[in-house]
């Protein structure tokens, strides 16, 4: 397996084609995955932002306002609007906001990017990941990854993260298979989308690289079944629930 970073990409426009600027920056094979990151998805989707675009609500101005008390920093009501009008639903609204996009991604500030956004204040995420993922698959003949960076609990950092797939499902089921004793695995679903992406992010990096996509060769999803849910529901999610239990209970 080899993953490599697709060089040469100019900064990106709204408008711009990303399927022709990324198919002139590298040879594409029977078998690869292009792994993208969401910024230049939205940037070619025309997802900047002005935090003048979202005069706060008073829900806004209230979250804005915990956000300050728990973390001593002036928090801007704006972002706080932006985040409200990105998400689905907020988590948690303090010592930070932990929202569900609209698309179903939980992830802090609903993704919402203020890093290498030159011109503007804010990039927010793709409107509909998968979607565009199938685009750039469509025309590039191959299976896209849209990537993002996220923690996760219980660990410092981040890492490559998947939103939006096309051409391929979201993980190997392994269910019904046998481990090397004849064992049947019975709960074991690979998000292979998570690990490609994760690999990506080793080499297009953080930052001011400038490479914010990366081809993936040499990898096969092998003779499994497919598997497309990758964003636990709620009604299955635990800790989703904790969490709102522990909103209800810090605002009795």
């Amino acid at each position: 397996m080899e993953t490599r970073a697709v060089g040469g990409l100019p900064e990106i426009e709204a408008g711009d084609d990303l399927a022709e600027l990324v198919a002139a920056g590298t040879d594409l094979g029977d078998g690869d995955v292009l792994c993208v990151a969401s910024t230049v998805v939205s940037k070619a989707e025309g997802r900047k932002a002005d935090l003048s675009s979202f005069p706060p609500s008073e829900r806004a101005e209230a979250i804005a306002g915990r956000l300050e008390a728990a973390t001593g920093e002036h928090k801007d009501p704006r972002f706080a609007q932006a985040i409200l009008e990105e998400s689905e639903e907020l988590l948690t609204e303090a010592p930070f906001v932990l929202s569900v996009t609209r698309f179903g991604h939980v992830t802090v500030n609903a993704g919402i990017d203020r890093s290498n956004v030159p011109g503007a204040d804010l990039l927010l995420l793709p409107s509909d990941p998968t979607a565009s993922a199938e685009g750039l698959s469509a025309a590039l003949g191959v299976p896209v990854v849209v990537t993002d960076t996220s923690g996760r609990p219980f660990r410092y950092g981040q890492r490559g993260v998947a939103i939006g797939w096309a051409g391929m499902p979201a993980a190997r089921d392994w269910r019904g298979e046998s481990d090397r004793d004849g064992r049947e695995l019975d709960v074991t679903v690979q998000a292979v989308v998570d690990e490609l992406a994760a690999s990506a992010n080793l080499v297009t990096g953080e930052g001011g690289g400038g490479t914010p996509a990366a081809v993936i060769s040499g990898w096969s999803f092998g003779d499994h079944a497919g598997d497309d849910d990758l964003f636990r529901r709620a009604e299955d999610d635990i800790v989703r629930e904790a969490l709102r239990r522990w909103e209800w209970e810090s605002e009795r």
